[in-house]
């Protein structure tokens, strides 16, 4: 163990250059690949900064000619001392937040700093980490848990970091690493580049159709030109896409993202007032319906209260033929026929901080925001999904199985594509009867998934071709733990990229980069996991009402830090104020709360535990409960309703369940009720359970107090209240009995 009288000199604050590098020495012994890290490394400069405003806002930044990235934001350093910056990185050599935050760089230094005033500040509380570590490396990392990361896994970690160096470092000349937000770049310009370079190489599938680069880009430009020349499209205007997965929303996409022109991307599921809502909240000049949704479209048109402008430009865009273009609307297909193929004058100015799609997402409360979506987002996650995660060639082909609507598919899947240089399959909606069938056609050698794909896959009969395919490798969200080797061992893949993250950028987002099992991965951006009171639905506060950090093991609620004086989430500036915590660890710092408890499990890894607050994810979708709440409490049998998530065995994510009051005396109406969700509700948001209670327990300020709703579910163990069921491909809601209630918790029905 480390000397005692080290840990007095830490304890008093007047440790030496030549203790630190005897903790330097004492990690040699244990980790070998720190020579390999050192010349790595060996020509960067390493440097503090202090923001001038805040003196609790310390940031050290480690750069040289090629990287430039943070170490992530430091406490307030109460003693300070001068050493190298080559005896600085052999003392980090084994600290892996020094290596993980080289994967996404953050951080900006304001000023000129001489030579001479290179030097580290390093506080008590990162040497008091650094002795606490290597204390547990050296007894082998005694695990608390079974979650705990153990010494096995970190010797794993090392080896595969090793190998992540040694690819990265051949990618040191890529113009990925050093471009700013301002500088002219963007998808459009990317897909021109690779049609230009690579004309030949196949890049999308869909179907029986099949495009080349050239031809992919070709198509792109037919409609990019036509929207510029003859609509008369413009930077920052917003374009209204209602597509399905199919050729043409991979064209429109990019074509208006070549003219910076927004696609605000309206999830293919929503109907009625959630519709309108999505579509209304960012207003479009133009609309683009497909032929398969014009229905839906039509039938809330005349409440969009569009302008003669906006009437002018509805774009129809035929699908299988079965329809006529519906009157007022215009057939894109037969417009676009004679447009120009070559490339737009505008791709080459488009800036990568530019929008260019609105992808919506439910949040933590109220209805869906459009989130919005950059070119340097999508750019910087094909360089981290491609190069950094899942190690992409031209050679891989990508299954996207999400619908484009998704950030999963744009940011997971399109990106890795664009960033790997491979090709996609895209397909209209998900089969998990027919995924293999397509993995084996296309030869898919990556997908991108939410757990619940995953689950599908899974719940298909056992075949002895299971694995049987050329996948090797996938990414996406949603696997639990409990669920994650089956799944892995029954199809044969060898890499799970399970990631963490939000639409929102500003939520911190995690990988598992290093594909260790059961784990989200690591996150570089700076982030905190902090004890939360589940009863009262809020973070715990010490005496000082500060926030307090988790411990390896245990499970807290996930914040992401921000500027507090200015930064942006949602297109609506209240929106984003709802989610930021502020004065949590020092007055004057904020926060944003993602709304979802993880697990600390060590080596700044982490393991998804659950989603809290007024969302629930179900059948691969967020479920806003208040949005939910707002529709149904519109039902003439109803007084108040209140909507929340329940577990059921066997499944992914949380089903929904409503408790509501019922008016009068009259007996409830459950078919006319099943006609109004199906109408006003989208399908994977339909409740499982309803509940029919006389009156809710409430806070003082009249808040239903969810916390002991969702502990109760729907065990009849628990309650007494009239309790029904909506059970798998059914049409009508039953009473809940005894029977179904135990089949239900046996995975008897496949929801």
């Amino acid at each position: 163990m480390i000397q005692e009288d080290l840990i007095d000199k830490l304890d008093n604050g007047i440790l030496s250059t030549s203790d630190l590098n005897e903790y330097y020495e004492i990690y040699i012994k244990i980790a070998n690949e720190s020579d390999y890290i050192q010349e790595f490394c060996k020509d960067w400069n390493v440097i503090i900064f202090f923001n001038t405003e805040s003196e609790a806002d310390h940031w050290i930044k480690v750069e040289n000619s090629l990287f430039s990235f943070g170490m992530g934001q430091i406490d307030k350093p109460d003693v300070t001392y001068k050493i190298t910056a080559n005896e600085f990185l052999g003392i980090l050599s084994w600290q892996n937040d020094y290596i993980f935050t080289l994967f996404n760089a953050r951080l900006t230094i304001e000023g000129n700093i001489s030579d001479s005033d290179k030097f580290i500040w390093i506080d008590s509380k990162i040497r008091g980490n650094m002795l606490s570590i290597i204390n547990k490396i050296k007894s082998n990392h005694e695990v608390k848990d079974k979650y705990t990361l153990s010494y096995e896994d970190y010797l794993l970690l090392q080896q595969r970091l090793r190998l992540k160096l040694e690819k990265l470092s051949k990618f040191r000349e890529e113009p990925w690493y050093s471009a700013s937000r301002e500088s002219k770049d963007s998808i459009g310009l990317r897909i021109e580049q690779r049609a230009r370079e690579y004309p030949d190489r196949m890049v999308m599938y869909y179907e029986e159709e099949k495009y080349t680069n050239k031809e992919f880009n070709e198509w792109i430009n037919k409609y990019a030109n036509y929207f510029l020349n003859e609509v008369g499209l413009k930077k920052g205007d917003v374009a209204v896409v209602f597509l399905e997965n199919r050729s043409e929303i991979m064209f429109i996409i990019i074509a208006m993202a070549k003219i910076g022109v927004i696609s605000s991307l309206i999830n293919t599921r929503q109907r009625d007032q959630t519709l309108i809502h999505s579509i209304n909240h960012a207003p479009g000049k133009i609309f683009i319906i497909g032929e398969e949704l014009i229905d839906p479209f039509l039938e809330i048109q005349s409440r969009l209260n569009l302008s003669q402008d906006q009437l002018q430009h509805l774009f129809f865009v035929p699908d299988k033929g079965k329809i006529n273009t519906p009157e007022g609307f215009i057939n894109l297909e037969n417009i676009i026929a004679d447009s120009p193929m070559i490339n737009p004058s505008t791709t080459p100015r488009i800036r990568l901080k530019l929008p260019y799609s609105y992808i919506f997402t439910s949040g933590t409360t109220g209805l869906p925001k459009a989130a919005i979506i950059t070119n340097a987002h999508t750019i910087g996650s094909a360089f981290y999904w491609a190069y950094i995660v899942m190690d992409m060639t031209p050679d891989d082909i990508t299954y996207i199985t999400t619908p484009i609507f998704h950030s999963n598919a744009i940011n997971i899947g399109f990106a890795s594509v664009l960033g790997g240089g491979g090709a996609m399959v895209i397909r209209r909606k998900f089969s998990a009867s027919n995924f293999l069938k397509d993995a084996r056609k296309y030869g898919c050698t990556a997908f991108n998934y939410v757990g619940e794909i995953c689950r599908y896959l899974y719940n298909q009969p056992p075949r002895e071709d299971d694995k049987d395919h050329p996948i090797v490798k996938c990414a996406g969200n949603g696997i639990k733990p409990e669920f994650w080797m089956d799944f892995k061992n029954r199809f044969g893949i060898e890499r799970i990229h399970e990631q963490y993250g939000a639409t929102e950028r500003f939520i911190p987002n995690f990988a598992n980069i290093f594909n260790l099992d059961k784990t989200v991965g690591i996150s570089s951006s700076p982030y905190a996991i902090v004890k939360y009171d589940v009863e009262n639905d809020e973070p715990r506060r010490d005496k000082n009402n500060h926030m307090i950090k988790v411990e390896p093991g245990e499970i807290g609620l996930l914040l992401g830090q921000v500027d507090p004086k200015s930064f942006y989430m949602y297109k609506d500036k209240k929106a984003t104020e709802k989610k930021v915590f502020r004065d949590v660890f020092y007055d004057g710092d904020a926060w944003v709360t993602s709304g979802d408890l993880l697990r600390d499990i060590g080596f700044r890894h982490a393991m998804f535990a659950d989603r809290l607050g007024d969302t629930y994810r179900w059948k691969g979708e967020n479920v806003s409960t208040e949005e939910m709440e707002i529709i149904i409490n519109t039902f003439d049998q109803i007084e108040y309703s209140c909507a929340y998530g329940v577990l059921i065995p066997g499944t992914e994510g949380r089903a929904g369940m409503i408790s509501f009051i019922k008016k009068g005396d009259e007996e409830f109406d459950f078919d006319k009720f099943s006609k109004f969700i199906n109408n006003k509700i989208p399908a994977y948001a339909i409740p499982i359970f309803i509940r029919i209670k006389k009156e809710f327990v409430t806070t003082a300020t009249d808040k239903i107090q969810k916390v002991q709703l969702k502990q109760e579910g729907y065990s009849i163990n628990k309650i007494e209240d009239p309790t029904y069921i909506l059970l798998p491909r059914a049409s009508k809601y039953i009473p809940l009995t005894k029977e179904i209630y135990e089949g239900v918790i046996a995975g008897k029905y496949r929801y």
